[in-house]
C-alpha cells in the first residue's frame, strides 16, 4: 500500500513539473475546491460560496439585503476576490440581494446561463415592484427597481447582468462549474443547475426543496408542476451513476434520494389540491403527510392558494 502512494505521488509530481516546464496553466487546485451554504432566515433560502483558495465564485444572493449583508461580510472573511455572482432562476429569493452584493463586490460579474433567465429576472422584479410579492414577504428592494424614464437611477439589468458564453464557469485559479439550463418550464420559467466535477456535487436551484415545502404559487400551473416532475426523473437518470451530494435550493444538502422525496411530493400534492373542497383541508392533508417540512405559513400557504379556488 505505501509503495502504490509512493507511485501516486510520484505521478503526480511529474505533472506539476511537466506543467512548469511548458509554461501549462492546467494544473488544478481542484483538489482545494470547497463550497460554504449559507441559509436564508427568509424562506430557508439557499446561496452557495465557491472557493479553491485563489478565488470565489457565488451561487444565488438571497432574497433580502439584510440576508446579503450577512453574506456578504462571510465573502469578505475568505479574504479572496469574488469573480462571479452566479444566479440560477428568476425569482426574487435568489436574487433581490445581488444590488448590495453588486455595491460590496464591484470587481464580481453578475452572471446568469441564459437571455431568457436574464429577461425572467427583470420581469419578475417589474411584477414584485407593481404588487406582486404576497403577505408574506416584503416588496421589491428599491435598488432593484429597473432602470426606466421615470426612474433613471433604477437597476439596469440588461448592462448589469452578463449572460454566460458557454455551459461552464471556470474558476481563476481552478475549478469549473458546469451549468445546465436546458429544461422546460418547471419552478420557474426557465432554470439553470449547476454541476461540480471536483466536488461531485449537484446544486439542484429550485428544481430540489429538502424539508421545505415547494413553492407552487404565482404562475406555476398543474402542467408546470408535472413538467417538474419530468424534469427531476430526467436530471436523477443523468446524475445517478455518479451519486453526487445533491445541494437544493432550499434546505439541507443531502444525496440522491431527494428526487424520490420530490416526486412523491409533487405526487401528494396533485392529488390533494384536486379532491380537496376547501384551502383549509388541503393545507391540513399536506402538513398531516410532510410535519417537519419548513415555510408552511408561506410556500404552502399561497400554493394552496393558488391551486385550490
Amino acid at each position: 500500500m505505501r509503495g502504490k502512494n509512493f507511485i501516486r505521488l510520484l505521478a503526480g509530481l511529474r505533472i506539476v513539473v511537466i506543467g512548469m516546464l511548458f509554461g501549462l496553466s492546467c494544473v488544478s487546485i481542484a483538489a482545494d475546491l470547497r463550497v460554504d451554504v449559507y441559509e436564508g432566515g427568509f424562506a430557508s433560502v439557499n446561496s452557495f460560496v465557491f472557493s479553491n483558495g485563489k478565488s470565489l465564485v457565488l451561487l444565488d444572493a438571497q432574497r433580502k439585503t439584510s440576508e446579503a449583508k450577512k453574506l456578504a461580510q462571510i465573502i469578505q472573511g475568505k479574504h479572496l476576490p469574488l469573480t462571479h455572482i452566479l444566479i440560477s432562476h428568476g425569482h426574487t429569493d435568489h436574487f433581490t440581494g445581488m444590488a448590495w452584493l453588486a455595491q460590496e463586490f464591484p470587481a464580481a460579474q453578475i452572471v446568469v446561463a441564459s437571455a431568457a433567465i436574464r429577461g425572467d429576472i427583470k420581469n419578475y422584479a417589474m411584477y414584485m415592484d407593481s404588487g406582486g410579492q404576497t403577505g408574506a414577504e416584503p416588496a421589491l428592494e428599491p435598488a432593484l427597481r429597473p432602470k426606466s424614464s421615470s426612474n433613471p437611477g433604477g437597476f439596469d439589468y440588461e448592462s448589469m447582468i452578463r449572460v454566460l458564453p458557454d455551459s461552464q464557469l471556470t474558476m481563476a485559479g481552478g475549478g469549473v462549474l458546469e451549468i445546465t439550463s436546458d429544461y422546460a418550464p418547471a419552478e420557474a420559467p426557465h432554470m439553470s443547475t449547476v454541476y461540480s466535477p471536483d466536488l461531485n456535487a449537484l446544486f439542484l436551484a429550485d428544481f430540489g426543496y429538502n424539508k421545505v415545502h415547494p413553492w407552487f404559487g404565482d404562475d406555476i400551473t398543474r402542467e408546470r408542476i408535472k413538467t417538474w416532475r419530468e424534469e427531476l426523473l430526467q436530471i436523477k437518470a443523468r446524475y445517478q451513476a455518479r451519486n453526487p451530494t445533491v445541494y437544493p435550493g432550499h434546505g439541507p444538502p443531502t444525496g440522491m434520494s431527494l428526487f424520490d422525496d420530490m416526486v412523491r411530493y409533487i405526487d401528494d400534492f396533485l392529488r390533494i389540491t384536486g379532491e380537496a373542497r376547501t384551502r383549509d383541508a388541503a393545507a391540513r392533508a399536506l402538513k398531516a403527510l410532510y410535519p417537519d417540512y419548513k415555510e408552511a405559513e408561506f410556500f404552502l400557504k399561497y400554493s394552496v392558494e393558488n391551486h385550490v379556488k
